[in-house]
């Protein structure tokens, strides 16, 4: 029998809702894991309501937690202290992410932190000191890594059934958030479209090929498109991601990947999302259900209790952050 995880979550906007759910999902999927705390700055937030919204979630209101059974309060040290809680995800603005995960740290916790981790990579090496001193986990929130999906992908590069990888795109885009209460309006806490969403297809990239040679770059923080070089890698290697003009527009994610033998294609919007075309013929594949919220969940509950490595590290994130920087020190 798996022991059971106790988890806070700290910041319950757009991610924290997502966190709790996903922490419901998985102990809804016999993964022994309790929310038994939280805190957001917003006394209305600890109702246990919350209104959906952000590109992947539907409209509507939905009860996230009991705050009969869950412990609340508007200061994180409630979360940090509490003697049942062993991880917490930290889901607030970025500019506080590193000081919060640095007291949950002291506080003897385990931390799952939303992306981006930080704009700085020396702030994220920071935290990583911190994280080892302390002796426990502090785990980047990458959700791609573990989305459907896309761990075929990575598992096709890997093992060559289809031949090498030849070429990839990534494509990302969607509303400027409307939420946040301004956030995305500013910057210089934010790091534009360029940390909010081409921040993913970074990693992704870094995961699949490692860190690259060199990149180029063109557009702006808001929407870029940068191709990776790789003196040994893949000759075309391209991401482009970015808010588009207008509220409504849809939110779409995806890739083409072609092999020496085939093409492997996701579309978000497409049921299912997976198509690989080979020998003249096109087969619909779907990668199951969840999404990667719900596995980098799982994910780090398997690192907590030890039964699995840590799915993605600081030392990995501050890499990405830093080919993040190398792209914007080429756009306008």
């Amino acid at each position: 029998m798996k022991r059971e995880v106790g988890v806070g979550v700290v910041g319950l906007g757009l991610m924290g809702r997502v966190h709790v759910e996903a922490y419901a999902a998985a102990r809804l999927a016999g993964d022994p894991c309790r929310l038994v705390a939280v805190s957001d700055s917003r006394q209305e937030r600890l109702t246990g309501r919350s209104e959906a919204s952000g590109n992947l979630q539907s409209g509507g209101e939905a009860l996230l937690f009991d705050p009969a059974v869950v412990a609340t309060g508007v200061e994180p040290d409630l979360v940090f202290g509490h003697p049942q809680v062993e991880l917490v995800s930290i889901c607030t603005p970025t500019h506080t992410h590193v000081e919060l995960a640095l007291r949950a740290l002291a506080s003897g916790k385990h931390v799952l932190l939303e992306k981006p981790i930080a704009l700085d990579p020396l702030e994220i090496e920071r935290l990583d000191a911190a994280a080892r001193s302390a002796g426990r986990l502090c785990i980047p929130a990458m959700c791609m890594r573990h989305w459907p999906g896309w761990a075929e992908l990575k598992d096709m590069v890997v093992d060559r059934r289809h031949g090498a990888l030849r070429a990839i795109r990534f494509t990302r885009l969607g509303a400027r958030p409307s939420w946040g209460g301004g956030f995305y309006d500013d910057p210089a806490r934010t790091g534009g479209a360029l940390c909010d969403l081409h921040v993913h297809d970074v990693d992704l990239v870094h995961w699949l090929f490692g860190p690259p040679d060199a990149v180029r770059s063109v557009g702006t923080i808001d929407h870029v498109s940068t191709q990776y070089i790789y003196a040994g890698g893949p000759r075309l290697v391209v991401a482009e991601g970015g808010w588009l003009a207008g509220q409504a527009v849809p939110f779409r994610m995806g890739f083409v990947a072609e092999f020496e033998l085939a093409t492997l294609e996701y579309d978000l919007r497409r049921t299912p999302p997976l198509e690989l075309t080979r020998d003249g013929k096109v087969e619909a594949i779907d990668p199951g259900p969840g999404t990667g919220y719900e596995g980098e969940v799982r994910a780090a509950l398997a690192a907590v209790r030890g039964e699995a490595m840590q799915a993605t590290t600081l030392v990995e994130a501050a890499a990405v952050m830093r080919t993040v920087r190398a792209e914007g020190s080429e756009l306008i």
